[in-house]
């Protein structure tokens, strides 16, 4: 079993990697942090998939032990807005679709539906997000679910990971990054990190060109036998000293910058929409994720089509007299992934492994993901290249799946009123993904039909967009003309019923988490 682990660089991806990795092996493995005191985190990337669930549980936390201390608050949803046309909206909701009669109720849908939305027909969760609801009643107990409907089978009993999930979970989280960071430093060296504030200088290699140490301005030589590269898209580990190339996605996904605010709001007042906002504009789109404290905001964008400051006037104009005299945060993004994100004895967590833009919230996913596997394949003193080669594999396939799903996003999206939404339509489309689009034209998405390996997305995903899209045209199932209607009919109605308990039943979202925080 390999002893020390070293990981550079903090933030989110290393301190969820250190935490992580301490709540696995315990004292049987040294894990080291070493972190600058001059580089600051990005700290962009608020908005979480459901999945993330795991990663608290895997650690011990209950919400009411970190919630409150990262500013915390309930997604359900993501809600497009503008992406059809001006004025229309849809959501993306963490809800699996009902099955009639062995066809998803959005086949039916599509077969004739009883209104023009899509989501307020065949789901529960757009309505709590119109609300402002919470998933919890005060008592804390999650919102009554149809287990039957939601998926099947049961969750693993003790520490389980993404792979392993078995139902849809409702929700997931907006929280601070920062803020979360600094409570995993905390979580992390109360179980044993030895962490380091210093500036790494150097990274040595040996006479195989393995990693042997980094160098630091005052703490001298690092030695580890495994080392892990949570630098960012600077890559200090494992882009610059081990030379493993990085393979662009800006063919298909042009969105290579972004501005974001930190945006103080009164939540009593304002309310907290529990869903993820994201916002056609101009050049790209503007993501509005409500925290307890503050609104975090930011639009990404093409530079090939806006400027920096054209940009930010964009947003502030967007957000209105509230983001007067709150200071922009400018960031260049790197797209794409690195070619292998396990090199010798380095592996890559976070930006430095890959990213695409926000839309989705595939960061700390991508990070939760690359942490869950890293300990699947954790190697002995021996480094059989076969964990290598199989955490590269699962790596590589799972960025390129997000990266065909969010291409999806812009090809699907009817708008084309300016050149940027034009071009959405005629740039070259992952391999795989133009043949999936013509099927799915006839047949909706299914498990057999959409990216084939691991990436985070369910079929119901793949619904939700192309419904509420609109830009592809889609038909149901050419055999529900010949099946009876009626099941799917009260299905829907029954949607509808649930749906106004639901509504009448739960608190707010504030009040939930104003509760939360007085019962401390």
């Amino acid at each position: 079993m390999i002893k020390n682990v070293v990981i550079v660089g903090g933030g989110t991806a290393g301190w969820m990697t250190a935490s992580y990795l301490k709540a696995t092996f315990g004292p049987n493995v040294s894990v080291t942090l070493v972190e600058s005191k001059n580089i600051p985190t990005i700290g962009v990337g608020e908005a979480t998939f459901s999945t993330v669930r795991h990663f608290f549980q895997y650690l011990g936390l209950q919400e009411h032990e970190w919630m409150p201390e990262c500013s915390a608050t309930y997604k359900l949803a993501i809600r497009f807005e503008n992406w059809r046309e001006p004025g229309h909206h849809f959501y993306h909701p963490f809800e699996r679709t009902r099955v009639v009669d062995g066809f998803p109720i959005t086949d039916w849908w599509l077969r004739g539906g009883p209104s023009e939305r899509f989501d307020d027909d065949c789901f529960v969760i757009p309505a709590l997000c119109e609300q402002k609801s919470s998933p919890r009643h005060l008592g804390g107990e999650i919102f009554e679910q149809r287990e039957d409907r939601h998926g099947s089978g049961s969750e693993p009993v003790g520490r389980s990971t993404m792979s392993e999930q078995q139902t849809q979970f409702p929700y997931a989280y907006h929280f601070d990054t920062v803020l979360l960071a600094k409570f995993l430093t905390k979580y992390g060296t109360e179980r044993g990190v030895r962490h380091i504030l210093d500036d790494v200088t150097n990274v040595a290699l040996d006479e195989r060109g393995w990693i042997s140490h980094v160098d630091t301005a005052e703490h001298g030589e690092l030695h580890g036998d495994l080392f892990i590269d949570c630098t960012g898209w600077r890559g200090m580990l494992l882009n610059q000293a081990l030379e493993e190339p990085f393979q662009s996605y800006q063919d298909t996904l042009p969105n290579d910058r972004a501005v974001a605010l930190r945006v103080p709001v009164d939540a009593a007042e304002r309310g907290m929409r529990p869903c993820t906002t994201a916002t056609a504009q101009d050049a790209g789109w503007i993501w509005t994720i409500p925290l307890f404290d503050r609104i975090g905001t930011g639009y990404v964008y093409a530079g090939d089509y806006i400027t920096p400051d054209e940009a930010e006037q964009a947003l502030r104009d967007f957000v209105g007299p509230e983001a007067e005299g709150v200071e922009a945060n400018h960031i260049r993004m790197r797209i794409g992934r690195t070619r292998n994100t396990w090199v010798r004895n380095c592996v890559g967590i976070g930006l430095t492994a890959g990213f695409v833009e926000p839309l989705e919230s595939t960061g700390i996913f991508f990070i939760q993901n690359g942490i869950e596997q890293l300990v699947k394949h954790f190697p002995d003193q021996n480094w059989n290249e076969q964990l290598r080669v199989s955490y590269n594999n699962h790596i590589a396939r799972m960025m390129d799946g997000v990266r065909e799903f969010l291409v999806l996003h812009y090809y699907a999206a009817r708008r084309q009123d300016n050149q940027y939404w034009k071009d959405t339509k005629t740039r070259p489309l992952p391999d795989g993904l133009a043949e999936r689009l013509e099927l799915w034209q006839a047949k909706l998405p299914d498990r057999e039909s959409v990216f084939p390996h691991y990436h985070g997305f369910e079929p119901y995903s793949y619904h939700a967009m192309l419904l509420g899209l609109g830009g592809v045209p889609l038909q149901s199932s050419p055999v529900l003309g010949a099946m009876n209607p009626a099941a799917a009919a009260k299905e829907m109605q029954m949607i509808r019923e649930e749906t106004r308990d639901l509504v009448a039943k739960l608190p707010s979202q504030y009040e939930y988490f104003a509760h939360m925080r007085q019962a401390r």
